[in-house]
Protein backbone atom coordinates (compact mmCIF):
# COMPACT_ATOMS: atom_id res chain seq x y z
CA UNK A 1 0.00 0.00 0.00
CA UNK A 2 1.53 3.74 -1.14
CA UNK A 3 0.54 7.11 0.29
CA UNK A 4 -2.23 8.73 -1.53
CA UNK A 5 -0.74 12.29 -2.18
CA UNK A 6 -2.71 13.54 -5.24
CA UNK A 7 -6.00 15.39 -4.34
CA UNK A 8 -8.59 12.04 -2.60
CA UNK A 9 -10.90 14.46 -0.57
CA UNK A 10 -14.67 14.41 -1.42
CA UNK A 11 -15.29 17.60 0.09
CA UNK A 12 -11.60 19.54 1.02
CA UNK A 13 -13.37 22.89 1.58
CA UNK A 14 -15.45 21.34 4.20
CA UNK A 15 -12.90 19.51 5.85
CA UNK A 16 -10.83 22.34 6.09
CA UNK A 17 -13.97 24.34 7.53
CA UNK A 18 -14.08 21.39 10.40
CA UNK A 19 -10.49 21.49 11.09
CA UNK A 20 -10.44 25.49 11.79
CA UNK A 21 -13.46 24.84 13.58
CA UNK A 22 -11.73 22.10 15.92
CA UNK A 23 -9.25 24.83 16.41
CA UNK A 24 -11.57 27.80 17.28
CA UNK A 25 -11.14 29.48 20.73
CA UNK A 26 -8.19 26.57 21.56
CA UNK A 27 -4.62 28.21 23.38
CA UNK A 28 -1.99 27.58 21.05
CA UNK A 29 -0.87 24.95 23.55
CA UNK A 30 -4.56 23.20 23.14
CA UNK A 31 -4.20 23.38 19.18
CA UNK A 32 -0.91 21.83 19.26
CA UNK A 33 -2.06 19.54 21.56
CA UNK A 34 -5.38 18.55 19.45
CA UNK A 35 -2.87 18.56 16.36
CA UNK A 36 -0.88 15.87 17.93
CA UNK A 37 -4.44 13.82 19.34
CA UNK A 38 -5.44 13.82 15.68
CA UNK A 39 -2.14 12.93 14.21
CA UNK A 40 -2.11 9.45 16.35
CA UNK A 41 -5.97 8.87 16.11
CA UNK A 42 -5.35 8.99 12.15
CA UNK A 43 -2.17 7.27 12.08
CA UNK A 44 -4.00 4.34 13.94
CA UNK A 45 -6.79 4.18 11.49
CA UNK A 46 -4.28 3.83 8.91
CA UNK A 47 -2.70 1.39 10.40
CA UNK A 48 0.32 0.68 8.19
CA UNK A 49 3.65 1.81 9.38
CA UNK A 50 5.57 1.80 6.06
CA UNK A 51 2.22 4.18 5.03
CA UNK A 52 2.70 6.02 7.77
CA UNK A 53 6.64 6.60 7.24
CA UNK A 54 6.07 7.65 3.81
CA UNK A 55 4.13 10.01 5.08
CA UNK A 56 6.46 11.76 7.37
CA UNK A 57 8.86 11.61 5.27
CA UNK A 58 6.51 13.41 2.76
CA UNK A 59 5.56 15.91 5.17
CA UNK A 60 9.50 16.53 6.34
CA UNK A 61 10.56 16.92 2.77
CA UNK A 62 7.91 19.47 1.94
CA UNK A 63 8.80 21.71 5.13
CA UNK A 64 9.43 25.12 4.00
CA UNK A 65 13.04 25.60 4.79
CA UNK A 66 13.91 28.58 6.92
CA UNK A 67 16.97 30.78 7.91
CA UNK A 68 18.35 28.21 10.63
CA UNK A 69 18.27 25.37 8.81
CA UNK A 70 20.42 26.92 6.18
CA UNK A 71 23.53 26.35 8.20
Amino acid sequence: MNLITEPHLSAPDDFYEALIDAHRDLTFEQSQALNARLVLLLANHIGTLDVLKEALAAARNSAAVGPQDNR
